[in-house]
């Protein structure tokens, strides 16, 4: 998006030089305003936040996306909802996109490998384990989500043929530790949840790499602050229970700290 802005910028200084138009030293050259579209899921419709401004979609003033858009002074049009998968973008988020789209935002594929019934699986109080679970969703993401993701990407990049995108991943959820008395995630457990969103990670980021989009990897910035840390930036079991094991308003302002600096 820096490289169509500084374009449109020396453009506009050409056009003025060729209809010999002089430039006084007091002139500014702006742009019009930046078209910003968020589509995705809970990690970007801010769900986990405990405040909402639409209930359906759980979409939050304190996302991310509403913070880039007050910071940077973008025009939003917020597209994302809670519990999307890749069809829900592809069929009810994309009206948005279009040529004068300036940036797109999304983060999506979790809830398509089932990674919320996984989590729910290895809850469950001894003796059941969540093995299969896991297996089972990574052999999703290894085999599956990038051709699906693959797609998608090929259509926002046709729909919206201008726009920086902006591909968010997710973090690891846990520090070995139990804190919760209620649920059970052994450590183990717990171990091979963060392997399976390593592997969720890295093909996010190889099928958007591979598009030229731009992408967010909050794997680094999280540790230390995960479930059971001592400042976490993501919610252990909570109630409503929609916001268990998301990013909590700390957690959306480091996601903005990581995504400004792209924009």
């Amino acid at each position: 998006m820096r490289t169509t802005l500084r374009v449109g910028v020396v453009s506009a200084i050409v056009a003025l030089f060729v209809s010999g138009t002089a430039i006084s030293a007091q002139a500014d050259v702006t742009s019009d305003a930046v078209n910003y579209v968020a589509l995705g899921d809970s990690y970007s419709s801010g769900t986990g936040t405990a405040e909402y401004t639409d209930t359906d979609c759980l979409l939050s003033n304190h996302s991310y996306p509403q913070q880039l858009a007050s910071q940077l002074g973008l025009t939003l049009t917020f597209d994302a909802c809670s519990g999307a998968v890749i069809d829900d973008v592809r069929n009810s988020q994309m009206a948005n996109l279009n040529a004068d789209t300036d940036l797109v935002t999304m983060s999506i594929g979790g809830n398509d490998t089932g990674w919320s019934d996984v989590v729910v699986s290895c809850a469950r109080p001894w003796p059941w384990t969540c093995w299969g679970d896991i297996d089972n969703a990574e052999a999703y993401v290894t085999n599956t989500l990038p051709g699906r993701l693959d797609s998608l990407y090929s259509e926002i990049r046709a729909a919206a043929p201008n726009a920086q995108v902006v591909i968010v991943g997710y973090p690891r959820l846990f520090n070995g530790e139990s804190c919760n008395v209620i649920t059970r995630i052994s450590g183990e457990e717990q171990a091979r949840l963060n392997e399976a969103a390593d592997l969720l990670g890295d093909t996010i980021g190889s099928v958007a790499s591979a598009h030229g989009f731009d992408y967010v990897d909050p794997r680094g910035a999280f540790d230390g602050h995960a479930v059971c840390d001592d400042e976490e930036w993501l919610n252990g079991l909570s109630w409503p229970i929609v916001e268990s094991f998301h990013p909590n308003r700390s957690g959306h302002d480091a996601y903005t700290d990581l995504i400004a600096p792209l924009v």
